[in-house]
């Protein structure tokens, strides 16, 4: 998110928009929490003493923090995230890593998953967020940091080592304050500079975190995305250009909807004992059907069968429909496999 503490102080109070804006402590002793973009422009940051801040931007307004008001917002935000995929990474009240390998809406790329989330965080927030998009957790911060605010950047395969041989060291993520004063004085200013240095070097100069700043500036971070929950359900969901009332139509829709979905089921190496049918019709009304199994649902002709039958209580349909979904839920005891896949940009 961009700004979030203060961004939504200046959503609540349209007498803060457009000023300088600090959230934290009111006394001199107080430190910044959060900073609006026109406070920055002034080198406001958080984690800087109030006093300083002052110092820095005389007519700084700070406001004490609404921590209801950042965990609502925050709430609405996680909510959207799992619209979208299981697979959601939480940092903080404003930042996750969302993993879209296999996500539950396909719009045909992470690229265009992100436009669409923050498009959706916009509408239902009124604030901004800046996403990256990236082949793993490392390029994916880097990215989401490139833009702001209300940015999206996209660093590909063949794009990542180039990038990363001209980006400075101190916006390399994980790398801090003390560290970059370190590989100042070691002569290491950018990604470049730091590819040529050793790993042993690097581990005798900066113990265990060695290891990693030689891994990345090589594009290499094997780390999963770690989610809040496990996935409860594999699926797929389509949205129609027009609102559909044909039988016959819904049928068809309904089975291009399971063809997908048993892609993402095999690919997961997912077994599940239930099916849901979600129907959402043109005023947005959503209704769903399922029907838990004595067995696993093992091929793709019974999941067609059984979604057919559910799809068929509802015909003819009462009203037109936008929306057509379906999930296979009730796994087994023990954590679905996930297998990697190559990630459209």
């Amino acid at each position: 998110m961009d700004a979030f503490f203060a961004s939504i102080e200046q959503r609540d109070n349209p007498g803060l928009r457009g000023k300088p804006v600090a959230v934290g402590g009111s006394s001199n002793r107080g430190v910044v929490a959060a900073a609006s973009y026109e406070a920055r422009k002034y080198g406001v940051h958080s984690a800087m003493p109030v006093k300083t801040a002052l110092k820095l931007c005389p007519q700084l307004i700070m406001v004490s923090p609404n921590g209801k008001a950042y965990k609502d917002a925050s709430r609405i935000i996680r909510s959207i995230f799992s619209e979208y995929s299981d697979y959601v990474e939480p940092l903080s009240l404003d930042e996750a890593f969302i993993d879209v390998t296999f996500p539950k809406i396909d719009k045909g790329s992470a690229t265009l998953l992100a436009k669409e989330i923050k498009a959706k965080i916009v509408e239902k927030t009124h604030l901004t967020a800046s996403a990256g998009v990236s082949y793993n957790k490392f390029l994916a911060k880097i990215a989401s940091d490139y833009k702001k605010p209300d940015g999206l950047f996209v660093i590909t395969p063949q794009d990542a080592l180039p990038f990363l041989e001209d980006l400075k060291i101190e916006r390399f993520f994980g790398v801090g304050a003390v560290a970059a004063k370190k590989f100042h004085e070691l002569g290491i200013y950018s990604g470049r500079d730091l590819k040529k240095i050793s790993k042993p070097n690097l581990e005798r100069w900066f113990g265990k975190a060695g290891s990693y700043y030689y891994n990345i500036v090589r594009g290499i971070d094997n780390r999963e995305v770690e989610a809040y929950r496990e996935a409860k359900s594999v699926g797929a969901e389509n949205t129609f250009a027009t609102d559909i009332t044909e039988e016959k139509e819904l049928k068809k829709r309904l089975n291009l909807i399971i063809d997908r979905a048993w892609k993402r089921i095999e690919k997961a190496g997912a077994k599940g004992k239930t099916l849901t049918l979600k129907v959402k019709f043109h005023d947005f009304e959503v209704i769903s059907r399922s029907k838990t199994y004595d067995d696993y649902i093992c091929t793709k002709d019974e999941m067609m069968k059984e979604l057919t039958a559910l799809l068929d209580q509802e015909l003819p349909s009462k009203k037109p429909v936008r929306l057509l979904g379906v999930t296979l839920s009730n796994f087994p005891g023990e954590k679905t496999g996930v297998v990697q896949s190559f990630l459209r940009f």
